[in-house]
C-alpha cells in the first residue's frame, strides 16, 4: 500500500515525528508491507460479482505486522453508571486496535461512523493520559471504490474535522488516507 495524503489535528504529525520518530517510521514500513490484492467477490445488487478489495484480509495484514513490531492492543474496562440511575452495567470496555508507548493507531475499513468513533476512543485514552498522540489508517476515496459499500474514506474524515475547528477531538490526532500501490 502506499500513502497518498496525511493529516495533523492539534499537531498529531509533528508530536510523531519528534517524540515518536521510531514509531513513525514502523507504521511507513507497515504500510509499504501490506498488499492489497482483489480477493473478495461482490454479492451486493450494485457490484454483483465484481472482484473487491477485502477489509478483512488488509485487517489480517495489519495485525499481524503491528504485532510483530510489538504493538498490543488497549482495552480499558468499566461499569456503566447513569446519574439518578441504580442501573449498573457491567463489562463495558474501549478498545484500541494497537498501542505502542503512548501512541495509538487505529486501522480502519468499516463504516463512516466507526472513523469517527475511533477519534472518540483517542479522546477517550488521551483524557486518561494513556495516549499522547492518535494515529488513523483510512483508505483514500479512489480505494473506497473498489471496496464494498459501506466502507468510507478518509477525506470524509478530514472534511468534517477541519469543519469542527479544535473543538473534536481535542486530542493530537494524525490522519493517514491510503491506497493501493
Amino acid at each position: 500500500m502506499k500513502i497518498v495524503y496525511e493529516y495533523s489535528h492539534l499537531g498529531g504529525a509533528e508530536i510523531l515525528s519528534v517524540r515518536y520518530p521510531e514509531h513513525e517510521k514502523e507504521i511507513y514500513e507497515i504500510i509499504e508491507h501490506v498488499t492489497a490484492q482483489k480477493t473478495k467477490i461482490s454479492e451486493e445488487k450494485s457490484m454483483m460479482g465484481r472482484k473487491l478489495y477485502s477489509p478483512k484480509d488488509l485487517n489480517m495484514q495489519f495485525k499481524t505486522l503491528f504485532t510483530e513490531r510489538g504493538y498490543q492492543e488497549l482495552k480499558d474496562r468499566y461499569t456503566i453508571t447513569i446519574p439518578n440511575s441504580e442501573i449498573q452495567i457491567t463489562g463495558a470496555f474501549k478498545q484500541i486496535d494497537f498501542v505502542k508507548d503512548r501512541v495509538l493507531v487505529e486501522v480502519q475499513f468499516g463504516k463512516y461512523a466507526f472513523m469517527f468513533y475511533d477519534m472518540a476512543k483517542f479522546q477517550y485514552f488521551y483524557n486518561e493520559n494513556k495516549a499522547e498522540v492518535g494515529v488513523e489508517i483510512v483508505p483514500c476515496h479512489a480505494l473506497h471504490k473498489n471496496m464494498s459499500t459501506g466502507v468510507s474514506y478518509g477525506e470524509q474524515l478530514v472534511y468534517d474535522i477541519e469543519r469542527l475547528k479544535r473543538h473534536f477531538p481535542a486530542v493530537p490526532v494524525k490522519i493517514i488516507l491510503i491506497d493501493i500501490d
